[in-house]
């Protein structure tokens, strides 16, 4: 089953906040719109760990 999840923070890429699409595929990330999985900047991220929270994975 497909979820929409919407998340809020701050882009330091963007140097900016934003809000980020998220959609899940059974619990499987399917689909965001910002740069995560290649971002340099994930690792202190406050957007990829609420995405990582969703999918179930660890940082």
């Amino acid at each position: 089953m497909e979820r929409e999840e919407f998340v809020s923070g701050y882009c330091r890429q963007l140097d900016a906040s934003r809000m980020v699409e998220v959609i899940l595929d059974d619990g499987k990330l399917d689909e965001v719109d910002c740069c995560y999985g290649d971002c340099i900047y994930q690792p202190n991220c406050q957007i990829a760990m609420r995405i990582e929270e969703l999918t179930g994975q660890e940082g």
